[in-house]
């Protein structure tokens, strides 16, 4: 049996409410669940707004759907005081919340001095995150770490063990049409988490279809990381075609068919 943690992500509900969410993701068969708090795309919780009221509220629907927060993506531009900020808030309530893993991007730093100043930042939630026990990842979706080839270079800028890659299939293909089923491979010695996303289309054709309706090897990708003795979350996410959310129920049945295809892969 795979060491990996089973996880479903609030991406796949992300035009509902954090109680919707994790209610489709429980009725989707899921325990343990990774929560967006991104601030004006995945705000299931607001990063800007992330008190005691907030979490506690949280983890009261966490405990009423019988779920477990694993993870939760705080994707902030970090090369910028106010996306230091948030990621900040994301990982102080993420301790209170019990996750292992928080995950970022390298957003829209290109300069030297943007560059310099994310490393800076990624550094110093680093520091506070490893008092915390909470490993930080960076996602393969942006300009810095497109991939896992590209990414290992700002990862050895960064040059610390607490920081690593979220490794995201379907977005290696949008961003650069690499292969993910081969470019995974040099993430590993770097893994600590990955959404599980699969994708029709080539680069920057925006369809992210329930697992196994896609183009993607989703087995191999499996194997690779069972193989690899891998043994963070790997968190199933849903984003549709060209970002387009069906009804709510229709999400609900969607994930279900998605982790039903999953589980029956048997790795």
């Amino acid at each position: 049996m795979a060491a990996w943690t089973q996880t479903g992500s609030s991406i796949i509900f992300l035009p509902y409410t954090l109680e919707q969410a994790l209610q489709g993701l429980s009725e989707a068969g899921f325990k343990n669940v990774e929560i967006g708090a991104v601030k004006d795309f995945l705000e299931h919780l607001d990063p800007d707004n992330l008190g005691p009221a907030e979490i506690a509220n949280c983890q009261r629907l966490l405990d009423q759907y019988g779920l477990n927060c694993i993870s939760m993506s705080g994707h902030a531009p970090l090369h910028l005081e106010i996306g230091r900020q948030r990621l900040t808030n994301v990982l102080r309530a993420g301790k209170e919340l019990g996750i292992s893993v928080l995950n970022t991007f390298t957003g829209d730093a290109e300069t030297p001095e943007e560059v310099a100043a994310f490393i800076t930042n990624v550094r110093a939630i680093a520091e506070e995150a490893e008092e915390a026990g909470i490993r930080l990842c960076i996602e393969t979706d942006s300009n810095l770490l497109p991939t896992a080839e590209i990414g290992r270079e700002i990862l050895a800028q960064i040059d610390n063990p607490w920081v690593g890659i979220n490794y995201d299939p379907g977005n290696v293909i949008y961003y650069t049409e690499a292969i993910p089923e081969e470019d995974i491979v040099l993430a590993l010695p770097h893994l600590g988490h990955v959404h599980l996303k699969d994708k029709r289309g080539g680069k920057g054709i925006a369809d992210f279809p329930p697992l196994g309706d896609g183009e993607i090897d989703i087995p191999r990708i499996l194997h690779t990381l069972d193989d690899a003795g891998y043994a963070g979350p790997v968190s199933m996410e849903i984003e549709f075609t060209d970002y387009n959310w069906p009804p709510f129920e229709e999400c609900i049945t969607e994930a279900r068919r998605s982790k039903a295809y999953w589980d029956g892969l048997g790795i």
